[in-house]
């Protein structure tokens, strides 16, 4: 099982939007000297305690920072956009930086309420047409002329030698399969719930059909990952995190990340403990040996060709021993699979 990460580029009140960005690229450096196979980054709008807004320009500086590791977005919500406008901006990507972008498509929204009628200057966003944006996608980056007609007329420019991989971000039955059949790789959120959805995975790896955005079905699933020396240590480091996951469930201003002192600090009633209990269920917390041991458990029951490490942890050296602690446990070697 590869090991890969998932960069939502947090910000903390110890910091900056900007420390935050160039720890984004401090971080995929460090991935890649230690063989971790891509680095995605998020996209979010209206989030203060997240920098990835734009995950497309991080990708491309991130990208321009480094030299072999596979640099993409996990991923670009497509309700915000026409597929044109991502095809144009996927194949500047991969003229610049041929067989290293990965183009990884959600259909979430990535924002509030607020945020979708923002950022559709206040039109209702058509939600039931997603999956043919990938479709006219694919024929666009294929320099293929696609089904519908007001897509018949713009090529998508610049031309481009290769194509690059193109993954669908899903949770359900549906969406696996559509990834599946569209021969793109299948990226699942455990973090985000706690929880795996094997049917999903079956269905994924029963219909994969190969294509020039992916020869070989590719099943990545991101889990949160928190690696110490101690447990204690682990837990510790992670409690920021869990308080940002109970305010998000609480439905209340996420704010910046707080400091792990911060955090230590903060008095919790006996609700807030149970909210944190429940956000932790799930998560990987622990030693070197112990987080490691979980990921290659489920690695082996669910056919996952791949972890996708999401670590939110304050300051940016323990979060970066985190990630170094887990290449020492699977003996990551820098270089590696073509995608």
């Amino acid at each position: 099982m590869d090991l890969s990460i998932l960069d939502q580029v947090p910000v903390s009140t110890s910091g900056s939007a900007r420390e935050s960005l160039e720890n984004a690229v401090s971080l995929a450096q460090l991935a890649e000297e230690l063989g971790y196979r891509r680095i995605w980054f998020s996209e979010h709008h209206g989030a203060t305690n997240l920098a990835s807004s734009a995950p497309e320009i991080i990708v491309a500086h991130v990208a321009s920072k480094t030299n072999t590791i596979h640099v993409g977005t996990g991923g670009i919500m497509m309700m915000h956009y026409s597929p044109l406008k991502i095809a144009e901006t996927f194949k500047t990507l991969e003229v610049l930086h041929p067989g290293r972008i990965d183009l990884g498509v959600g259909r979430a929204p990535g924002g509030d309420r607020n945020a979708i009628f923002a950022l559709s200057q206040g039109k209702a966003p058509n939600l039931t047409s997603l999956y043919d944006k990938i479709d006219v996608m694919q024929d666009l980056l294929l320099d293929k002329q696609p089904q519908y007609e007001v897509y018949q007329h713009t090529p998508a420019t610049p031309e481009s030698e290769t194509v690059p991989a193109m993954w669908l971000l899903g949770s359900s039955g549906d969406s696996a399969m559509q990834a599946a059949t569209k021969g793109m790789g299948y990226s699942y959120a455990q973090f985000f719930s706690g929880k795996l959805n094997p049917e999903a995975f079956e269905i994924y790896n029963a219909n994969f059909k190969p294509s020039q955005f992916m020869e070989n079905k590719k099943l990545s699933v991101a889990f949160y990952a928190m690696v110490c020396e101690t447990k204690e240590e682990a837990e510790y480091y992670s409690l920021p995190y869990l308080i940002s996951r109970m305010n998000l469930m609480r439905g209340l201003p996420m704010g910046k990340m707080l400091t792990p002192e911060e955090a230590a600090n903060q008095s919790f009633s006996e609700m807030d403990r149970l909210f944190l209990k429940k956000v932790r269920e799930g998560l990987l917390i622990g030693t070197p040996e112990s987080v490691a041991t979980e990921l290659r458990e489920y690695g082996e029951r669910y056919q996952i060709d791949e972890a996708m490490i999401v670590t939110f942890a304050d300051p940016q050296e323990v979060r970066q021993q985190s990630y170094r602690y887990l290449a020492q446990e699977f003996n990551l070697q820098k270089g590696g699979s073509d995608l």
